[in-house]
């Protein structure tokens, strides 16, 4: 499928660089590699997106293709008012992002899966699935370390998915790629405004 079995962890290695031994992380330090690792994964999802596209044929390869009204139940939601999650704790929001990003490791799991029967030997998607999935089970993990040294209960790591719909015939299969991916770069902005505002405050 396009990677080998070193390089997750030489992925890792250049994302998250060890601290010397011995010297504990400050929440700070933790939010803002938190932060830069959410702003890393936000330049990626802004082409992953138009590249998975391109390989899906037409009508989803088409200039200006949009779908906004397909929506999947399994998917973190995208629906919630401006107002409304501003409006909760900053305890809450992490946990919601941390969740989110949980699932959408496994989501893109499945769509790997699903492009590896449909385009089947185009590394081209599958690379960049596959690196996103990554970031998207690092981000998870120190989003539950920061969570942890707030003392904010961590919810469990979702393992398996449940029935995901649109699944049975190849366009269905595009069409639930097309809305992961687009939903996974809203949760990823998202992401980026908080910790935004996170490092911000807990650097002063």
């Amino acid at each position: 499928m396009g990677y080998h079995l070193l390089a997750p962890f030489c992925l890792l290695a250049l994302l998250l660089p060890p601290l010397p031994f011995g010297a504990p992380m400050s929440t700070a330090e933790s939010v803002k590699q938190a932060y830069n690792l959410a702003l890393h994964l936000q330049r990626q999802t802004s082409t992953l997106l138009q590249t998975y596209l391109q390989h899906q044929g037409t009508p989803f390869s088409d200039p200006d293709f949009s779908l906004p009204e397909l929506s999947l139940s399994t998917l973190p939601d995208t629906e919630m008012f401006f107002e409304t999650w501003h409006g909760l704790e900053d305890e809450v929001r992490l946990s919601l992002i941390q969740e989110a990003f949980w699932s959408f490791s496994q989501h893109l799991r499945l769509v790997m899966l699903d492009q590896d029967d449909l385009n089947h030997g185009n590394s081209i998607v599958e690379d960049q699935l596959w690196k996103a999935r990554l970031k998207a089970k690092s981000l998870a993990g120190n989003l539950a370390d920061i969570m942890t040294a707030l003392g904010v209960t961590t919810p469990p790591a979702n393992t398996h998915l449940s029935n995901v719909p649109l699944g049975d015939t190849a366009f269905q299969k595009r069409c639930r790629g097309y809305v992961i991916i687009r939903d996974f770069g809203f949760w990823t902005d998202r992401a980026v405004t908080f910790l935004g505002e996170l490092k911000d405050k807990y650097s002063q």
